[in-house]
């Protein structure tokens, strides 16, 4: 287990290292809401217990669809995500929240 708390360090070593390069950092955070969403609906689907295709059949999509959402190739409208919530019987809920200010 030490090892992949060293594994982990270092990779929180790199990034933190990366997010002083400012070219970086505007990339990272442009970026940051579309992976908020993608692991926001995968942690959402597991905790269903719900395989993408289980998903795609009742929302009525293609289960190629749920993948490319999921892998960051297609993004989805409001819409859409709306739908994808209903079809694991929950609700979305967006925020808007300050930015942090350092």
């Amino acid at each position: 287990m030490a090892a992949s708390n060293r594994k982990y360090k270092t990779f929180d070593t790199y990034f933190q290292e990366q997010m002083n390069d400012p070219e970086f950092r505007r990339h990272y955070e442009t970026q940051q809401p579309e992976f908020d969403i993608i692991r926001a609906l995968v942690d959402a689907r597991a905790s269903r217990n719900m395989k993408q295709k289980e998903l795609a059949e009742k929302v009525g999509m293609s289960q190629a669809d749920i993948s490319k959402i999921e892998n960051g190739t297609r993004n989805p409208s409001l819409n859409m995500l709306k739908k994808l919530a209903d079809g694991m019987d929950m609700n979305l809920r967006l925020e808007f929240i300050p930015k942090d200010h350092h």
